[in-house]
C-alpha cells in the first residue's frame, strides 16, 4: 500500500501512516478546523495510526500522533492525507 495517498479516515485500524498533506478547505469553519489540526501536530512527515474506532458509524476515530491519542470525527480526519506504511 506504500506510495498510495489516502485520507486518514480511510486508513485501516492499527496501520501506521505518514502525514503527506493537510487539505485546505474553502469555507471558513473548516479552515479553522484544519488550522487547529495543524496546531495539534498533524503536519507532513508525522507518523499516525488509528488505534480504535467507535461503534456504529466508525466515529470517533482514536488517532495516535506521537505519544498522544486524539479523538477525531471522520470529517476532521478527511482533511489529513496520509501515505500508509
Amino acid at each position: 500500500m506504500k506510495g498510495t495517498t489516502i485520507r486518514l479516515d480511510e486508513l485501516p485500524k492499527e496501520a501506521w501512516a505518514n502525514v503527506v498533506e493537510i487539505t485546505v478547505p474553502t469555507n471558513s469553519v473548516d479552515r479553522e478546523l484544519v488550522l487547529r489540526l495543524v496546531e495539534l501536530g498533524f503536519v507532513p512527515s508525522e507518523r499516525v495510526r488509528i488505534v480504535a474506532t467507535g461503534g456504529v458509524g466508525k466515529e470517533p476515530l482514536a488517532v495516535r500522533l506521537g505519544g498522544t491519542t486524539f479523538a477525531l470525527r471522520c470529517h476532521e480526519a478527511s482533511f489529513i492525507l496520509v501515505d500508509p506504511e
